[in-house]
């Protein structure tokens, strides 16, 4: 933020210096340009002063100037000095004796003092040297160029005004939003990854940008309670294996056994061990979907075989889960069950919907069915379980919730979040159905692809 600030500075910085230096320019200009044409203008006079003086004959002291057809400049005085090779005067009329020295008695010279310009040349006429010139005040400078170079210190004044206003409101209204997506951000952490940033339909930079950013926290979040899914899992369905194996062993440590005895328990303790190396294969294979794949990184995968190997999952996970499986919809074109995205992914989300399915249902199964629409496949996950009451069914998706009538089953909550992010990471809708003591239905919709 400060370095935008140095930034933004540093552009106003620029922009005065380039408006100021501009109004010099053109201040610079018009000067010389009056300057230049005022001096031609005391030019053209002083020469006809000359042609006159010339044409009239001898220099006398009663000598007067007149114009027939030139109007004069504002307060102009003409002079004329008659001088020796030394440069001492010998006649002047109208020539202030001080400005002597400011005079080239050699050729033509302009100059200005004060607010007075001045034009001389040295003309010779019988073998006399004179000096004739014209002075006057320049009115343009003396008034209209005052006025503009009023006018410029004010326009300058007033534009770097604006330029600093118009520049804190756009930095106000452009950081806006990116102080509100600060403030948003800094709201997020572990313990609400499921927060989101406000997105709208405009395609700014802004916008792309929390959308962006809002994917990025469905991946973490999906890590996260992959995560949390594969402690919950492990700690549950690890239990079993490990108390029968320590059970077992255990149990042939008591006393003194004979050889057959210790053979039948070491073959129930490899029995046990083999079932926990299943579950624990399963278990990492979950846990490893939540951070592979995870990107934007998608491929055609079909429907049909992820929830095979769901159904391998959840079953490899507990031995007591039992899934029915209706394939009687499926298309006669296989390729209807195509669509994009990840199969790590997908088989993760599934396995979890499996899974609770089996988990809350009395029989401990779970129907799955399989169907396809013209552009899109459907899945539904059925249990003849407990239900969810009607008033917690709003809050089911929302991270560590759990109904009010699974106090008898373990779990964190988390399951349906995960499922959640993953379909809507696909651009799928997830939809649940629940009735108390009857069962839940879930239904998954994902847009297919076509495969030529």
């Amino acid at each position: 933020m400060h370095k935008y600030n140095r930034t933004l500075y540093s552009l106003i910085a620029i922009l005065v210096v380039y408006t100021v230096s501009f109004v010099i320019f053109i201040f610079y200009s018009i000067s010389n340009f009056a300057f230049a044409d005022f001096y031609k203008r005391l030019d053209l006079r002083r020469k006809l002063v000359a042609e006159e003086m010339l044409n009239e004959g001898p220099l006398d002291k009663n000598f007067e100037w007149t114009y027939e057809y030139v109007e004069n400049l504002d307060k102009q005085q003409n002079f004329i000095v008659e001088f020796d090779k030394n440069d001492r005067i010998i006649y002047n009329k109208g020539l202030a004796p001080e400005l002597w020295k400011d005079i080239d008695k050699t050729g033509a010279s302009n100059f200005k003092i004060a607010n007075k310009f001045y034009s001389t040349n040295v003309y010779i006429k019988d073998s006399k040297t004179y000096l004739v010139g014209v002075s006057a005040e320049n009115y343009f400078y003396e008034h209209h160029l005052a006025y503009l170079r009023n006018l410029l210190f004010i326009s300058v004044v007033l534009g770097v005004l604006f330029v600093v206003v118009v520049s804190l409101l756009v930095k106000r209204s452009f950081l806006k939003p990116i102080n509100g997506i600060i403030n948003d951000v800094e709201k997020i952490g572990s313990e609400n990854l499921f927060l989101r940033l406000s997105e709208t339909e405009d395609k700014n930079v802004l916008n792309q940008l929390s959308r962006t950013f809002n994917r990025m926290l469905a991946r973490i979040e999906t890590s996260f309670e992959t995560q949390k899914n594969f402690i919950s899992n492990a700690s549950h369905e690890l239990n079993t294996p490990l108390t029968s194996i320590i059970g077992t062993a255990d149990l042939a440590l008591s006393k003194e056994r004979s050889v057959e005895e210790y053979q039948q328990s070491l073959t129930k303790i490899i029995s046990a061990a083999d079932n926990l190396e299943k579950k624990t294969n399963a278990l990492l294979l979950l846990a490893r979907t939540g951070y592979e794949n995870n990107g934007t990184n998608f491929k055609p995968v079909r429907i049909d075989q992820i929830i095979m190997d769901a159904d391998l999952t959840v079953k490899a996970i507990n031995e007591r889960f039992h899934i029915k499986t209706d394939f009687t919809l499926l298309p006669e074109d296989s390729m209807k069950l195509k669509v994009k995205g990840s199969q790590a992914l997908l088989q993760l989300a599934f396995s979890n919907l499996i899974s609770n399915a089996c988990k809350y249902s009395t029989n401990h199964t779970a129907y799955v069915a399989l169907g396809a629409l013209d552009n899109s496949v459907i899945v539904l996950i059925k249990d003849e379980g407990i239900g969810i009451p009607a008033q917690d069914i709003p809050y089911i998706f929302d991270p560590y919730f759990r109904a009010s009538n699974t106090g008898n089953f373990s779990g964190y909550g988390i399951g349906l979040p995960l499922a959640r992010n993953i379909i809507q990471m696909h651009n799928g809708k997830i939809k649940v159905t629940s009735e108390v003591g009857q069962g839940t239905t879930v239904r998954i919709e994902l847009p297919t692809v076509n495969v030529l």
